[in-house]
């Protein structure tokens, strides 16, 4: 079994599964993808890396699969600050790294949908070699407190 590409670190970038983005998008009505590559971008708005979606302002209903290096952190922290700050909503695919310091101070505020099984990345034939999640940071409804 070949997985050399799966199973490195010779990329921080895992493309989304379609079919598992389709049922979100079911659900929340994505509008930008806020970390995409032109070849991968799973709405018609979104911020590629030459555009750096981490100085770009979020708004509306975010998809974010980030980086999954070490600036992961601040892509979580982006979501989270977009959310609170009545910005927009944004869901985001991450793996399940619940012994870290940005799933401790943004991840556990948001709502989180752990991943049955593992993940199939990008059409790639193996599973990731980590779990993931689904997070969501929901946008905060700033007025008199009706809704």
């Amino acid at each position: 079994m070949n997985t050399s590409g799966v199973w490195s670190s010779k990329t921080d970038l895992w493309e989304t599964p379609q079919a598992f983005f389709d049922k979100l998008n079911e659900e929340f009505h994505f509008e930008r993808d806020v970390c995409a590559l032109p070849e991968n971008a799973k709405c018609e708005k979104y911020y590629t890396p030459e555009q750096d979606g981490l100085s770009q302002e979020w708004t509306g209903v975010c998809w974010m699969n980030p980086p999954y290096g070490r600036q992961i952190g601040a892509w979580i922290k982006k979501a989270y600050a977009t959310a609170v700050s009545g910005g927009g909503t944004v869901v985001c695919l991450l793996p399940a790294r619940t012994d870290t310091k940005w799933w401790h101070e943004y991840v556990m505020r948001g709502e989180v949908r752990f991943i049955r099984g593992r993940l199939k990345f990008g059409g790639s034939k193996n599973s990731a070699p980590f779990p993931s999640a689904v997070v969501i940071f929901k946008g905060v409804q700033h007025g008199d407190g009706e809704s």
